[in-house]
Order: structure tokens, then sequence, then C-alpha cells
């Protein structure tokens, strides 16, 4: 069986979704941080305790799914998910991913505390999307083309009021949906770049591993079996696109026969199946892990 593990980011947080988590994982956050993880709507507004939770869900899940004996071929991050995708892959230890996340979002946070974020826009190709970009952009407002989540499915990242701008843009252009997006920051966009350079010197100092599956990076697209370039998608992912849609089709060519998604959500799962309609998908949000087990046996 060839099987891709895939690792949304931000945006299906959900209070309770840490309910079934290891609660030695909730104490080595605190250990590790300081922050007490609160798994509640109020605590979901705070960016920090977002990325926290989503990361220990996704790690407790990968130990569940490992202790049964499962391994991935290929594994797939989305933004955030790119550290339980190396962590997959067995490229970092926990206790360096709680430590490297809780340093992202603190510098996210921090970069622009309000003000900024994002938008998706559904039914309009990049090139569009750009065009409507490039027309409006005011420096004072500056909004940025982000990710490419398929070929109908692109994000918009920068200034609050720039990118509702270009969202009724795009209504007028023919989108079939543009709204805001629960992601308090402009990620994937140069606005990033002085975060980037903060992580990519913290994660110069720990020991990170050469992965044991395929990793597909979210900064290009392509595969990787590779240590640096690993790293180099850890740190500076935030500054450059996402390019989901190519990561899929890479995916893709390795004949892959089934899928699963990490908690929270189902986004990624309902992505591949506008390209695979006859791929075996598992969503973790939706089951249990037998049911999981199951469905993979």
């Amino acid at each position: 069986m060839n099987t891709l593990w895939m690792f949304p980011g931000q945006g299906s947080q959900r209070q309770g979704m840490l309910s079934t988590t290891a609660l030695s994982l909730r104490k080595q956050v605190t250990e590790l941080t300081g922050i007490k993880l609160e798994d509640t709507d109020q605590g979901y507004m705070d960016s920090v305790q977002i990325q926290l939770s989503i990361l220990i869900l996704q790690l407790s899940q990968v130990d569940e799914m490992k202790a049964t004996g499962w391994q991935p071929n290929l594994v797939a991050g989305h933004s955030l998910g790119v550290f339980a995708a190396a962590y997959a892959a067995g490229v970092i230890k926990t206790t360096d991913a709680i430590k490297i996340v809780a340093l992202r979002a603190k510098e996210m946070q921090n970069a622009y505390p309000k003000g900024y974020g994002m938008g998706v826009i559904v039914g309009l190709l990049r090139n569009e999307v750009a065009a409507i970009v490039d027309s409006e952009f005011d420096e004072k407002a500056p909004v940025y083309v982000s990710n490419q989540n398929s070929q109908l499915q692109v994000t918009i990242s920068g200034n609050i009021a720039g990118i509702k701008q270009i969202l009724e843009k795009a209504k007028q252009k023919g989108a079939q949906k543009a709204k805001l997006l629960r992601v308090p920051v402009p990620s994937h966009s140069p606005l990033m770049r002085g975060v980037a350079k903060e992580l990519t010197d913290a994660l110069g100092k720990i020991q990170l591993q050469k992965p044991t599956c395929i990793y597909l990076a979210d900064y290009n697209g392509h595969a990787t079996r590779s240590v640096e370039e690993v790293a180099y998608d850890l740190g500076n992912n935030l500054a450059y696109p996402v390019y989901w849609d190519v990561m899929m089709d890479v995916a893709k060519e390795y004949l892959m026969d089934s899928a699963v998604e990490f908690s929270p959500g189902h986004v990624m799962t309902g992505l591949l199946k506008t390209k695979l309609p006859d791929m075996r998908t598992i969503s973790m949000a939706d089951m249990g892990l037998d049911d999981a087990k199951f469905l993979l046996t």
C-alpha cells in the first residue's frame, strides 16, 4: 500500500478537539513554553493556542498510527502542518517541534498583532486573482497572492482592508466564493520574511534527521528526501505561497492508493477528491483510530 499522510494548518480548529489527545503532550507544552492550552473557543482566538494545539493533536495521532504498525510513504503538511509532517517523517523530535512552533506562533503574532490576515477566492484562476491584486495594490494596505490550494482555489494575504477590497473585486469578476479566513496574520507572503529568518536561525540550532519517507515541500511543491530541503521548508514556508495543488500532482506520480488526513477538519480530503475522485481517503477528524485502521486494511 502506498499511503500519503496529510496535515492541515489553521482554520478548522474547534473547542474540545484535544479531548482524546495524550495528556503527556499537553503537559510537555506547558513545561517547555509556559503556555497552558485551553482547548476552548475563547482560547482559539489566540494564534499561539491554535498552533500549539493543532501541532500536539497531530503528533498524538501520528504516534497512535505508528504504534499500530502504519508508516507513511509520503507526507505533506499545509503551512503549520509541515511540522507534523516532518515529525511523521522522523525529521524532528517532539520537544523541538513544540519549541519551534511556539516561537513561530509568537513571532507571527508579534509581527502583525492586528489588522492583517488572509482571504480565500474560489472560482478564479491564479493569474486572474493576481491581475486583481496587481491592479488594486496599495503600499499602505498591501495584499499578495499566496496559497494555491487547487486550480480554482487561491488565497490572498495582507492588510484586512485591502483583502476586503480584493474579495469584492473577485466577486464582481465571477468568483464563486470570496471570504476572509480564520487566520489572523498575513501568512505565506513577503510580509513574513522577518519571521522566516527567526525560524531559520532557531532551526539551525537543533538536530534534524534525514526523512524516512518522501516529504512534499510547501515552498516549491517538490518531493524531497533531503534534510536540508525539509529544514528550509520548515523555516521559510511562511514567506512563500503553499503550492498544495502542485504537491498533490507530485503525490499522484508516486502512484499512491490511499491518503490519511490528520485532524482537525477534512479540507485536504475535499481538495484531493476533486483531483483524484477514486482515491481511498481517510479523515481522522471524522472517525476513530480503529475505524481508520480498518479502512486502511
